[in-house]
């Protein structure tokens, strides 16, 4: 059904000249001219076929029309704003949801996840994981923080956390009759993978000349937390890529060997629609995270 409505200008007009009564007040109000909201006024008026006022020189006064029409003007306004204050309180708070893998939820982003609570106590967030790509327009998904290159077509891509990459092992493997001492030593010890990541460690042995060690063998797990725990519990060496091992390296739980790592092309990106910004949660999330782009390891 097609609606007849007045100007919405008009309206505003009407409904704050008459709650003044007054139009130099009105448009104080409505941060315009008075010539402005009598134009506005007169405008609505001839639309309607009715006089809303009865204007004097020095005063305003309703007329019959104008007292009959402003309840139904008022209340259509009183409800427009409680249905805007309650989408922006809603906006403001409520649920966000952030997508990333389970490893960096882990290792990275939960260990700081206190400070946006502590900051934000209305927002309350919902980390959902996974590898696979996020349709933001078909999944209730607020933001994501994804692991590339940064191209993500109709996506903003702010990077968010380089990484290098470098054997780590637990301390006991760098004692005892066979420590492990330089890159060749490798050889003597098993080799922890990734399987997100199969040719790490081929990649790794070539890059520091190590010759002699098949890369294909050792343990192989598929999330990496697993990998790093092996690694901690003395399993064998793996390759830490240090948004991850970073907590670990602090706590002393993982160790790295020697002195040669790699830096990877690849990083940790904030992610979003562009025009999300725009919601007030997102905003938020962003502006309290951003911040802490490579700030090592408990970076709230």
């Amino acid at each position: 059904m097609k609606r007849t409505l007045p100007p919405l200008n008009g309206l505003r007009a009407f409904e704050a000249a008459a709650r003044h009564m007054s139009f130099t007040d009105a448009a104080e109000e409505l941060s315009v001219t008075q010539a402005a909201i009598s134009h506005q006024v007169r405008g609505l008026e001839q639309r309607l076929g009715l006089k809303l006022f009865v204007r004097r020189n020095r005063s305003l006064l309703l007329s019959e029309a104008g007292q009959a029409y402003l309840p139904a003007v008022r209340g259509a306004f009183d409800q427009l704003n409680e249905a805007t204050e309650k989408l922006l309180q809603k906006d403001r708070g409520g649920h966000l949801t952030v997508t990333t893998t389970a490893s960096f939820a882990m290792k990275w982003l939960v260990p700081r996840l206190g400070g946006f609570q502590r900051a934000n106590p209305e927002i309350d967030v919902r980390i959902s994981t996974g590898t696979g790509l996020i349709d933001f327009a078909r999944e209730d998904v607020d933001i994501g923080i994804r692991y590339g290159r940064g191209h993500w077509p109709g996506l903003t891509a702010e990077r968010l956390v380089s990484e290098d990459v470098m054997p780590v092992c637990a301390p006991s493997l760098l004692k005892g009759p066979n420590p492990l001492k330089k890159p060749a030593d490798i050889k003597r010890f098993t080799l922890i993978h990734i399987g997100n990541f199969p040719d790490d460690w081929q990649v790794w042995l070539t890059a520091a000349g190590v010759k002699g060690v098949d890369a294909s063998r050792g343990v192989s797990f598929d999330f990496a937390v697993a990998a790093y725990q092996a690694a901690i519990d003395g399993l064998g060496v793996a390759l830490g890529r240090h948004p991850l091992v970073a907590p670990d390296l602090k706590a002393g739980r993982l160790v790295v060997p020697f002195d040669f790592k790699m830096s990877s092309e690849f990083a940790y990106y904030l992610v979003y629609p562009q025009e999300a910004i725009r919601r007030r949660k997102i905003k938020a999330f962003r502006d309290w995270l951003m911040p802490l782009a490579d700030l090592g390891p408990r970076g709230a």
